[in-house]
C-alpha cells in the first residue's frame, strides 16, 4: 500500500492507496515545526481507527511546498515505515516537460496537478488550485507545463482585511445571498466571494484569449468547492486531482522502488 503525502501551506493531506482505490484520507494543519515523532503518533492513531497498520505500507511519496517540513516527513517514512520515500523535486522523476524560463521554479504542487489533470482531461487545460494561493496553471495538449499565474488565496484576502482594518471583523467564507451587502459582514463576504469569482472569470477569459485555442478549466484545492455553481468559467471540479497525480508519479518511478 502507498502513503501519499501532499503538503500545502495551510493543510497537509495523508492518503492511503491499496493498489486499486484510495481507502483512507486525513488532513492536518501544516506546521513546519512538527516532528516526525508527532506525525507518527497522529497518523498511527488514525490508521488504527481504519484497521490499518504501518507495516502494511510499502511505499511513500511526498509533495511539499514547505521546504523546512520535508526533513521531518522524510524521517517519518524512514524511521516509522522503514521506507525510503519518493520526494517531488528531489528523487522522483516526473516525466513532464516544463516549458518555463527556470523549470526549477515550478512548484511541486503545480507539476503534480498538471500530471493528475492530463490523466483524465484531454486537450489544453487551465488548472485552478484554490488554497493559500490561487494558482492558474496551463497544461498543453501534449501534457507539458506551460506556466501560469499566482494570486493570493481567498483566505489571505479575508485575513488582510481583518488585520489591516481595525473595525473589520474576522469572518468565514461563504456565498452571500446578495451582491449588495446590507451590513459589514455581508459586505465583506460579498466583496471577497464575488471578487474572487470575478478574478477567476476575468483571468480565465484573458488566458483563453492569449492561448487562442479551446481550453478546459478544472478547479481543485481546499476551497474550490465554494465556487461550484457560482461560475460557468470552471468546467470541472476535481478534489482528487493532486493525489491522482502523486499516484501516477509513483507508478512512473516504480523502477526506483523495487
Amino acid at each position: 500500500m502507498l502513503l501519499a503525502i501532499e503538503q500545502g501551506n495551510t493543510n497537509t493531506l495523508f492518503a492511503v492507496h491499496d493498489g486499486t482505490d484510495w481507502i483512507a484520507q486525513w488532513r492536518a494543519a501544516t506546521e513546519a515545526s512538527r516532528t516526525a515523532d508527532e506525525y507518527a503518533v497522529w497518523l498511527n492513531q488514525l490508521m488504527t481507527m481504519k484497521g490499518l497498520e504501518f507495516g502494511a505500507l510499502t511505499g511513500c511519496i511526498i509533495s511539499s511546498v514547505v521546504p523546512q517540513s520535508i526533513f521531518n516527513l522524510r524521517n517519518l517514512a524512514r524511521r516509522y515505515l522503514n521506507i525510503e520515500p519518493l520526494v517531488i523535486g528531489e528523487n522522483a522523476e516526473l516525466g513532464i516537460d516544463v516549458r518555463i524560463a527556470k523549470p526549477s521554479e515550478a512548484g511541486a504542487d503545480r507539476l503534480v496537478n498538471a500530471i493528475g489533470a492530463k490523466l483524465v482531461y484531454p486537450g489544453d487545460l487551465i488548472v485552478i488550485d484554490s488554497g493559500t494561493a490561487t494558482t492558474f496553471d496551463i497544461v498543453a495538449d501534449d501534457g507539458a507545463f506551460e506556466g501560469g499565474l499566482i494570486a493570493p488565496g481567498i483566505n489571505l484576502s479575508l485575513q488582510a482585511l481583518h488585520e489591516a482594518a481595525a473595525k473589520l471583523p474576522r469572518i468565514a467564507i461563504q456565498k452571500p445571498e446578495h451582491v449588495i451587502g446590507k451590513g459589514t459582514v455581508e459586505a465583506m463576504q460579498s466583496g471577497v466571494f464575488w471578487g474572487y469569482i470575478s478574478l477567476i472569470e476575468g483571468l480565465v477569459q484573458r488566458i483563453k484569449a492569449e492561448w487562442a485555442r479551446p481550453m478546459t478549466v478544472i478547479g481543485t484545492g481546499g476551497v474550490a468547492s465554494l465556487f461550484e455553481g457560482a461560475t460557468d468559467s470552471i468546467d470541472h471540479f476535481d478534489p482528487d486531482l493532486t493525489i491522482r497525480g502523486l499516484l501516477e508519479i509513483w507508478r512512473r518511478n516504480a523502477h526506483l522502488t523495487d
